[in-house]
């Protein structure tokens, strides 16, 4: 499943690159959330592709639980439109993913597609304050994740999901619209009892941050905002009330990273970059209290479906954390 947003060249690519998968049977479904650059029209034209079209742009979320909606198969496969997979990356996904019964996800080894020697993410991190963070972004790729694993989840840039696991805990939040939208779904999948396992030979090539650009202030508003509301809906009450104080140990490592020009305050340069960023920071900090209520209904909700108890969590998450240095 794909969703797309006025991405037409990287669509056709990334439909390209499905066209070359062997070894599963696999539909396509592309959610088009309401492009004006013909996507829609290339994909049904020259890949016969089903394309659900939505008037608006819904999100990510919203996008792909319609994809789920109709999907047929026994699980759910996601890549991003600007992503391209290599010909055996379904099928080892699929492999990871039938191991054993309480496998409910499946994550791929994902590379930078400029420089596929450089790791995007191998699945993710978590730090305690909620912010999570691809498994070894940005390091060289020297082997070290070329086991197979289990990690805490999948990036939804390249995952696959069991279906029955996702009847169960339900699909995407559409509260999150995009980004950590991903880490909200694995989490409440772990919480509810399915594990998550890596495997480095479904590997995907990824334009970073083509969505709406690493140096886009709405996209660090949706972040700071669903980091908060994740720890609101799924952490422990030991993390969650310690949270301010992690969120104040990853602003210090921030800043020290900024002064050597590291970081994500490298996409936000001098004096007027950086009041940009606490802007975005702030009004992703009040959109997240304003929705706290709703979120925190959704938390008293999930105690019917719940296998891991807080302590457990707890373990979990800090057994997956980002160091401090990985966070700067």
């Amino acid at each position: 499943m794909v969703v797309n947003w006025n991405r037409k060249e990287l669509l056709r690519a990334c439909l390209n690159s499905l066209k070359r998968q062997e070894g599963v049977p696999f539909e396509v479904i592309v959610v088009d959330n309401g492009s004006s650059d013909g996507s829609a029209d290339m994909a049904e034209r020259d890949f016969g592709t089903h394309v659900i079209r939505n008037t608006e742009n819904r999100g990510f979320c919203a996008a792909n639980n319609q994809g789920i909606e109709v999907a047929r198969g026994e699980f759910i496969g996601l890549l991003n439109n600007d992503a391209e997979a290599e010909p055996g990356w379904l099928a080892a996904l699929w492999r990871a993913c039938t191991e054993a019964p309480d496998v409910g996800m499946a994550a791929s080894k994902i590379v930078v597609w400029e420089d596929p020697g450089v790791i995007d993410k191998a699945g993710h991190l978590i730090f305690p304050d909620g912010q999570n963070r691809g498994r070894g972004s940005g390091a060289r790729d020297r082997g070290q994740f070329d086991r197979q694993e289990e990690v805490l989840w999948p990036d939804g840039c390249a995952a696959l999901y069991r279906k029955a696991m996702l009847d169960q805990i339900g699909g995407f939040d559409e509260d999150f619209f995009a980004y950590g939208d991903d880490a909200e779904l694995g989490l409440r999948a772990r919480i509810a009892g399915w594990r998550c396992l890596y495997t480095p030979q479904a590997v995907v090539r990824h334009h970073r941050g083509s969505t709406l650009g690493k140096d886009s202030s709405r996209r660090l508003e949706l972040i700071e905002r669903n980091r908060l509301l994740l720890a609101i809906k799924l952490f422990p009450p030991s993390l969650l009330w310690l949270n301010p104080i992690y969120f104040a140990l990853r602003l210090v490592a921030g800043a020290l990273a900024a002064q050597r020009g590291a970081g994500d305050t490298a996409h936000f340069p001098g004096w007027a970059g950086k009041w940009k960023m606490a802007r975005a920071l702030v009004r992703g900090d009040f959109e997240a209290l304003r929705l706290a209520p709703r979120i925190w209904r959704k938390r008293k909700q999930l105690a019917r479906m719940r296998r891991l108890d807080s302590r457990e969590v707890r373990r979990l998450i800090l057994r997956h954390r980002l160091s401090w240095r990985e966070v700067a």
